[in-house]
């Protein structure tokens, strides 16, 4: 579980625990370590909740924007657990720095393209879409010689329009083509990948900056889809698609972690 020392990931990690699953939980932040930007979250934390959910967790750190720590990190499963069934990738570093309402350059959120510098779009693709790429990159050997698994992709839907920020939605537009090509390679071995697509999520980030009452769900709700999705032997008919938590609630039947099910989150096409 790539990401998950906070947010989406962490709730990811957590519903694969309910699921009985033994996770991984990696990301930059941990209790013997440097954190990202000095926040208080750390991957030791959320392998302690993948217990407490009853999984098994283990940590261990890793820089998800390196291709060799991230194979380091693939050997180190391989070697002590023999497989990797499921792979999700969460990272996403492209709102650091963002208090809310500016970014550290000092622009805020959706500021016209030709009003900003270029200067952080690498660092969108590069703590999203790359990131996604590295790690399926380095798991899907092990699962096309064993013809089955799964590579989920934490991103948004691009489908129904713009997302009201050229940067973060052309990252997020970009890890779901992704999620579109791992499928169509993939495909012919066995393994199935898709891109996961939560709603406006209660997470750390989001409660600091105060936008909790904007926020649809938690970040269990996605944990519960993408285990729903990890057991269900229909999964390969899937393959390509990028997946809405709240449509996948009622195709399987759970809730969220208040025992409602908040509907899909889409953004709608500007009005002409």
């Amino acid at each position: 579980m790539a990401g998950a020392s906070r947010g989406v990931g962490r709730g990811i990690a957590r519903g694969l625990g309910e699921a009985g699953a033994t996770v991984i939980v990696t990301a930059r932040s941990s209790e013997t370590g440097p954190r990202t930007e000095m926040r208080p979250e750390a991957i030791e934390d959320t392998a302690r909740e993948v217990d407490a959910a009853g999984g098994q967790g283990h940590h261990y750190l890793c820089d998800h924007t390196s291709e060799r720590g991230v194979d380091e990190l693939v050997r180190w499963v391989l070697r002590r657990f023999g497989r990797i069934d499921v792979a999700v990738s969460s990272v996403w570093g492209g709102n650091e720095g963002y208090d809310g309402e500016r970014y550290p350059d000092g622009t805020g959120w959706g500021t016209p393209f030709w009003r900003r510098s270029t200067e952080h779009f690498l660092g969108f693709l590069g703590s999203g879409p790359y990131a996604g790429l590295l790690l399926a990159r380095a798991v899907a050997p092990a699962m096309v010689a064993n013809r089955a698994g799964l590579i989920a992709l934490v991103s948004f839907g691009t489908a129904e329009g713009y997302l009201g920020d050229v940067f973060y939605d052309s990252a997020k537009a970009a890890t779901n083509r992704l999620a579109l090509a791992f499928a169509e390679e993939l495909r012919p071995h066995g393994v199935t990948a898709l891109g996961l697509s939560p709603g406006f999520v209660a997470t750390e980030r989001v409660r600091d900056s105060g936008q909790t009452d904007r926020a649809t769900e938690s970040p269990l709700y996605a944990g519960r889809a993408l285990a729903a999705l990890a057991a269900d032997p229909a999964l390969g008919t899937l393959a390509g698609q990028v997946l809405h938590a709240g449509d996948l609630a009622r195709t399987y039947g759970f809730t969220d972690a208040d025992g409602t099910q908040p509907a899909p989150f889409r953004v709608l096409p500007a009005a002409p």
